[in-house]
C-alpha cells in the first residue's frame, strides 16, 4: 500500500514518506446507527477562532498539513517544468491591460480595468463622451501589503460622490466596507469588518444597508449606517439559523430590497430608497418551496416565482400597493420544460432569460405593444448573459456570447431597433483560432433511462479511437448549470490532446428546474450515476476508454468526484477534488458549521430524519471509502474556508491513503491562507490551475 511509488508518471517523491495521520478513534451514534471516525481530530475545536486568525490553528493539525503540503510537492516535483509550461500558456491567453466595456451611469461612463502586470483590476471612470480618466480604486495598490486580498464589491453612490467597497483580507469571507471620498481620493470610514460583503446605497448618497455576518459565519443581520460615524442602526434580524439574509436595489434603483432565503425558498421586504429611515415592508411571506423576485416597472412590479406549481418558474404582475401574493397575476405563464432563468426590467421594456433543452435564449418584451422577440443562437452549444447597467431609462441591453471554442463577445443590443452592435471581443494575446476546435453534444443515457447532456471539445482533426485520454468535470448541485462557455485553461488541456468534457447531470437546471429536483435530497445519487453514465457514454462514442478519464469538480462538484470514484474506481484514471465537500454525513449533522442549516433542504437533515441520515450515510465519499485500488487523487483545501472546511478533505485523504490497496497517489495541497476561493490575484490564482491540470495531465499519462 505504498503511496506514490509507481503508475501515471508519480514515480518519485524525492524521499519523503506519504504522511500517515494517527488514528483517535471518535465513535458518534443517531437513530440507532453508530459510526467511527478515526481522524476528526484534524477539525480544530477553536475553529472559528482559525477562521479570524490562521495562526491559532493547533499545532499537531498544522504539522499534519505542512506535511502533506511537503509529501505533494516532492511528488509534483518532476512535474515542475509542465506545471511552469501551463501558467505560461494560461497566462499567455490573458490580455494583461484589458477593460471592460464601459457602463453610463448619468454624468459618467464606469468600467475597470487591468495594468500591464497587474493582478487586480482598477476601478475608474470617465464623463460621459469622453473625457479624462478618473481612478476610483487601484486593486493592485490597495493588494500589495497583504498576503490576502479579495474584493468583494464597489458600488458609486448615486450622487457619484462616494465610492463603497468590501474587502475581505483573510479569505474567511469577512469583509470590512469602507467608504472612499471621490474629491479626495481618501478613505473616510470603516463601517464594519463583519460584513458579508454585499451592501447597496439609499438615494440620499448618505446611507449605507449591509449584511452583518456572525461568529458562526451566517449572514443573518442587515444594518443601516450613516456616513460620519454615526452607531449603525439594526434593521433586520433572521432568527431562522437556515435562512440567509442579502441585500440589493430595484431595477430604478428606487426600492431597497432585503432578501431572505435558503436554497428554495424565498421571502423580500422593502424600503424606499427615498426614505431609507423608514420600516422594511413584507412582500409575501415565505412558503416552504416557493420563491420568488421582484422586477420593477412604473408604479408596479413583476413576480418571477415558481408559486402555485410553476417548476419552471412563471412571471405574474401585481401593482405596487397591492403586493401580496392573492393580488398576483399571470403574465407569462408556467410553461413545463422552459426554464425562465433571470428577468431584470427597464422602463420600456422587459428582459427573461429563458433556457429549453439545456440551451438559453434571450427574449425581449415591449410593454407599450405587448410584443416580444428572441435572440438566440444556431451553434450546437453556447452561453449567454445579459447586464441591466445602471441605467433604468434605456432601450440598450448589454448581451454577452461565447461557445467552449469561442471567446466571449459583447455586445449592445438596441432592444428597439433590434440591431446589435459589437463593442468587444475577447482577445487573446497568444493567439487562438475558433475553427481548430470541434464543439458537440451528446447524450449519455441515465440509469433511469433520462438523456443526460454531454459538452465535448477537442481539436479538430483529433482521431476519435478510443485512444484520447479525458478530462470530465462536472458539479450538479443547488441549481447550479454549467453553461457552455469559453474557457481559456482547458485549451491547454485539449492542445496536448486530451479532450474536455462537461456533464451537465442533475442537480443543476441544465434541463430545468426538475433536473435540479431529480438531484437532491432523496434523488442525489442521480447526480452521481449521470456523470458515470457520461463518463461511459464518451467512452462508447469513441472519445476516450475507461480507465483514460480525469474527474474534476469543486465544492459540491467536489462531493460528485469522490461519489464516482467509490463506485466506478476502473472508469478514472483520476480525479481532481477542489475544495471538496466529501463528509457529507458530519457536516449535515453539525448545526454549529456556517451552511449546514440553510443546507437541510438541499441534502436532508440527518439529525431529524433516519431516512435522510441513510441516504446520505450511503454516498457520502468519507463514509465509503473502502479497501480497493483508486485512481490518482488530488484534493485541494482552504484553511479558512468556511464553505468546506479544511478537515473535510484532509479526513478524507488520510482513510484513503489508509484503506486503497493499489500504489497510485493520494495528495492533499492546502492553501494555508486562503479560503474557498483559492489564491486570489488574476495570475496568482493561475498557479492553482496550473498544477491541477499538470496532474491530470500525468494521471492520463502526458507528461509535457
Amino acid at each position: 500500500m505504498a503511496d506514490g511509488t509507481s503508475g501515471g508518471g508519480f514515480s518519485r517523491s524525492g524521499g519523503i514518506a506519504s504522511p500517515r495521520a494517527r488514528k483517535e478513534a471518535h465513535s458518534v451514534t443517531l437513530h440507532g446507527r453508530t459510526r467511527t471516525d478515526d481522524y476528526a481530530w484534524l477539525r480544530d475545536p477553536d475553529w472559528q477562532a482559525v477562521m479570524r486568525d490562521p495562526s491559532r490553528l493547533q499545532a499537531d493539525i498544522r504539522a499534519h498539513l505542512d506535511a502533506e503540503n511537503a509529501y505533494t510537492d516532492a511528488v509534483m516535483a518532476p512535474a515542475k517544468e509542465l506545471v511552469e509550461a501551463l501558467f505560461a500558456e494560461m497566462r499567455g491567453r490573458i490580455k494583461e491591460d484589458d477593460a471592460s466595456v464601459p457602463s453610463p451611469d448619468g454624468p459618467f461612463e464606469y468600467y475597470t480595468r487591468y495594468r500591464e502586470g497587474g493582478q487586480y483590476p482598477v476601478f475608474a471612470r470617465c464623463p460621459r463622451g469622453g473625457g479624462p480618466e478618473q481612478i476610483l480604486l487601484d486593486g493592485d495598490a490597495e493588494a500589495k501589503d497583504s498576503e490576502y486580498f479579495d474584493l468583494a464589491e464597489i458600488h458609486h453612490s448615486p450622487d457619484h460622490r462616494f465610492i463603497a467597497w468590501a474587502v475581505d483580507l483573510r479569505g474567511s469571507e469577512y469583509f470590512e466596507i469602507r467608504v472612499r471620498d471621490l474629491d479626495t481620493g481618501q478613505d473616510i470610514e470603516t463601517i464594519t469588518d463583519e460584513s458579508a460583503g454585499d451592501f447597496v446605497w439609499a438615494a440620499d448618497s448618505e446611507t449605507l444597508f449591509w449584511i452583518w455576518r456572525d461568529d458562526n459565519n451566517r449572514p443573518n443581520r442587515v444594518y443601516r449606517s450613516r456616513r460620519g460615524g454615526a452607531a449603525a442602526d439594526l434593521v433586520y434580524e433572521e432568527a431562522d439559523p437556515g435562512f440567509f439574509v442579502s441585500v440589493g436595489l430595484s431595477d430604478a434603483h428606487s426600492w431597497v430590497l432585503i432578501s431572505t432565503h435558503d436554497h428554495t425558498t424565498s421571502e423580500i421586504r422593502m424600503i424606499d430608497a427615498m426614505r431609507p429611515e423608514t420600516d422594511a415592508r413584507l412582500v409575501a411571506a415565505r412558503t416552504p418551496g416557493v420563491e420568488y423576485e421582484l422586477i420593477e416597472a412604473e408604479g408596479r412590479f413583476y413576480i418571477h416565482t415558481n408559486a402555485g406549481g410553476a417548476v419552471d418558474f412563471k412571471i405574474a404582475e401585481a401593482d405596487l400597493d397591492r403586493l401580496t401574493p392573492e393580488h398576483w397575476r399571470d403574465f407569462v405563464p408556467h410553461r413545463p420544460g422552459v426554464l425562465i432563468l433571470d428577468v431584470c426590467g427597464f422602463r420600456r421594456w422587459q428582459v427573461r432569460m429563458e433556457r429549453e433543452n439545456a440551451l438559453p435564449r434571450i427574449v425581449i418584451h415591449e410593454y407599450a405593444t405587448g410584443e416580444e422577440h428572441a435572440i438566440a443562437f444556431e451553434d450546437e452549444a453556447y452561453s449567454l448573459g445579459i447586464s441591466e447597467g445602471f441605467e433604468f431609462d434605456t432601450d440598450t441591453l448589454s448581451v454577452t456570447y461565447e461557445s467552449p471554442a469561442r471567446p466571449e463577445e459583447t455586445y449592445d443590443y438596441d432592444m428597439a431597433s433590434r440591431t446589435r452592435t459589437l463593442r468587444k471581443r475577447q482577445e487573446l494575446p497568444s493567439g487562438h483560432d475558433p475553427d481548430a476546435y470541434v464543439v458537440k453534444r451528446i447524450e449519455a443515457r441515465a440509469e433511469d433511462g433520462q438523456a443526460v447532456p454531454v459538452t465535448v471539445l477537442h481539436r479538430r482533426g483529433q482521431a476519435l479511437d478510443c485512444a484520447a485520454p479525458l478530462l470530465l468535470y462536472g458539479y450538479g448541485a443547488y441549481g447550479h448549470s454549467t453553461p457552455a462557455a469559453f474557457r481559456i485553461k482547458p485549451l491547454s488541456l485539449v492542445d496536448r490532446g486530451m479532450i474536455f468534457a462537461v456533464a451537465h447531470v442533475r442537480g443543476g437546471k441544465d434541463k430545468g428546474y426538475g433536473w435540479y429536483l431529480d438531484g437532491k435530497l432523496e434523488k442525489k445519487p442521480n447526480t452521481f450515476s449521470d456523470f458515470i453514465a457520461a463518463g461511459r457514454a464518451l467512452a462508447d462514442a469513441g472519445y476516450t476508454s475507461p480507465g483514460r478519464i480525469v474527474a474534476m469538480g469543486g465544492s459540491a462538484g467536489g462531493l460528485l468526484v469522490g461519489a464516482a470514484v467509490n463506485a466506478a474506481p476502473d472508469l478514472f484514471a483520476g480525479a481532481v477534488a477542489q475544495v471538496p465537500f466529501v463528509d457529507v454525513l458530519t457536516t449535515m449533522c453539525d448545526p454549529s458549521l456556517p451552511l449546514t442549516p440553510p443546507e437541510w433542504p438541499e441534502w436532508g437533515n440527518p439529525l431529524e430524519d433516519a431516512s435522510a441520515y441513510d441516504v446520505i450515510a450511503a454516498y457520502s465519499p468519507y463514509d465509503n471509502v473502502r479497501a480497493m485500488a483508486y485512481p490518482h487523487i488530488l484534493a485541494t483545501a482552504g484553511l479558512t474556508d468556511p464553505r468546506v472546511t479544511y478537515w473535510e478533505p484532509a479526513k478524507w485523504v488520510a482513510r484513503l491513503r489508509e484503506l486503497r490497496t493499489d500504489p497510485g497517489v493520494t495528495l492533499l495541497r492546502t492553501e494555508m491562507h486562503a479560503g474557498h476561493a483559492g489564491k486570489t490575484g488574476r495570475f496568482d490564482a493561475l498557479w492553482d490551475d496550473a498544477f491541477e491540470f499538470a496532474f491530470a495531465l500525468v494521471a492520463a499519462g502526458i507528461e509535457a
